[in-house]
């Protein structure tokens, strides 16, 4: 496990502490479970946007090969 030093808001920390005071866990466990839900938020967005960008892709040449297609069709 690693240590590190963390500046946090004011507004945020006093709200946090209120939450930790209320559900009964420990202000550590708090923040690694918040960073955790943080990051799967932040892979999911990464794994969108690389999924939209391949879509694009795939789209376009899709897109070139129907027209191909097309003028195979009106050669005949």
């Amino acid at each position: 496990m690693k240590t590190i030093s963390l500046k946090i808001d004011d507004s945020i920390f006093g709200e946090t502490e209120k939450i930790l005071s209320r559900i009964s866990m420990p202000r550590n466990r708090y923040i690694n479970e918040a960073i955790e839900h943080y990051n799967k938020i932040q892979k999911r967005q990464i794994l969108e946007k690389r999924l939209k960008a391949e879509s694009e892709l795939v789209k376009n040449d899709s897109m070139n090969i129907l027209k191909d297609f097309e003028k195979i069709d009106y050669a005949d």
